[in-house]
């Protein structure tokens, strides 16, 4: 206890740890580099996930020890992270492994049915992206991709590179 007034040192606690929670986080990612929170991947998304957890966790941490355990387990994710990241450029496999495939929902103005109900994307929810993007005709649309990371990249206009969709897949049933 750092005050004899319970909701004062709740206040101070709350402040102190979040504040070195978030230092400690930025410290990290000095370190490891700015893609820690890049969501280019679902690894990556999740490590997002975890590192809000993680902080929330500290700030409400009751001792110096769960404190200590929340950024050890900060600093191990960032380590596994940026381990994994090197490994998957290493080993295709692994990068297989680890790594959804980005699918096509779209191709040329056709609404792939078959990938939408594999990928379990609603075709209203594809719509609303589409909307989102400014698509105003689905003629235009040249390509509409499911990310690994779950976002939905639209792609319209007169022509399209093909190169743009490199590494893009019909789907495979089952994933």
């Amino acid at each position: 206890m750092f005050f004899e007034a319970p909701v004062v040192d709740a206040i101070a606690k709350g402040a102190l740890l979040s504040g070195i929670g978030l230092a400690w986080i930025i410290v990290l990612v000095r370190i490891v580099g700015l893609r820690s929170f890049s969501k280019l991947t679902n690894f990556d998304f999740v490590m997002t996930i975890a590192m809000g957890s993680l902080l929330a966790g500290s700030s409400q941490s009751q001792e110096w020890i769960g404190f200590l355990q929340t950024v050890t387990a900060m600093a191990c994710l960032f380590a596994v992270q940026y381990s994994v990241s090197r490994l998957r450029r290493w080993s295709p496999r692994l990068d297989s492994q680890v790594e959804n495939t980005p699918v096509l929902l779209v191709k040329d103005g056709a609404v792939q049915h078959d990938t939408l109900r594999a990928t379990r994307v609603a075709e209203e929810d594809l719509m609303a992206k589409l909307r989102e993007a400014n698509a105003l005709h689905l003629s235009s649309v040249r390509a509409a991709v499911l990310e690994t990371t779950g976002n939905i990249s639209v792609l319209y206009g007169e022509r399209m590179d093909e190169a743009l969709l490199k590494g893009v897949a019909p789907v495979k049933h089952g994933r």
